[in-house]
């Protein structure tokens, strides 16, 4: 019998994680600032396939600079590239846990949230936001990485 009860105490946990894809919990804790348009702490577990996207820049698919020096025209194409790189692996933007942002001009941070919150909602991942004296080209004056989590297979 109490072989039983510890084969149940610590099989159903390992058979529940087993089962789907990873759990992913988002927090703010009481202790920390109230965040806008990120979460402080984002924890995966359970089995699952980890999606690394590379900084996607304001690139469109022939490779020429959308809307240069425009950040708001630049953000838009970039959050266009990052849906379509996140939809090749099996992900959507519900599935980001991570994201870095580098920009050149953080006075236009309003621009930036405007267009992040269409596209994660409430769903918000663990974020930083950097600026920067420069990217790959001149013109370009935001890039962001994400990373994501889904369920494996």
């Amino acid at each position: 019998m109490r072989m039983m009860l510890l084969a149940l105490l610590v099989g159903l946990p390992i058979l529940a994680m087993w089962q789907g894809g990873p759990l992913i919990k988002r927090t703010n804790p009481s202790t920390l600032s109230t965040p806008t348009g990120y979460t402080h702490v984002v924890e995966v577990t359970g089995p699952g396939k980890m999606i690394y996207i590379a900084g996607q820049v304001a690139f469109d698919a022939s490779g020429k600079v959308v809307g240069a020096g425009d950040m708001k025209a630049q953000t838009e194409q970039v959050f266009k590239n990052l849906e379509a790189a996140l939809k090749t692996a099996g992900a959507t933007f519900a599935d980001v846990v991570k994201m870095n942002t580098y920009v050149t001009d953080m006075s236009q941070l309003a621009v930036i949230r405007e267009v992040r919150g269409r596209y994660f909602g409430a769903t918000t991942p663990a974020s930083t936001l950097v600026q920067v004296s420069g990217l790959a080209r001149p013109e370009l004056v935001i890039e962001i990485e994400v990373i994501a989590a889904v369920p494996a297979g």
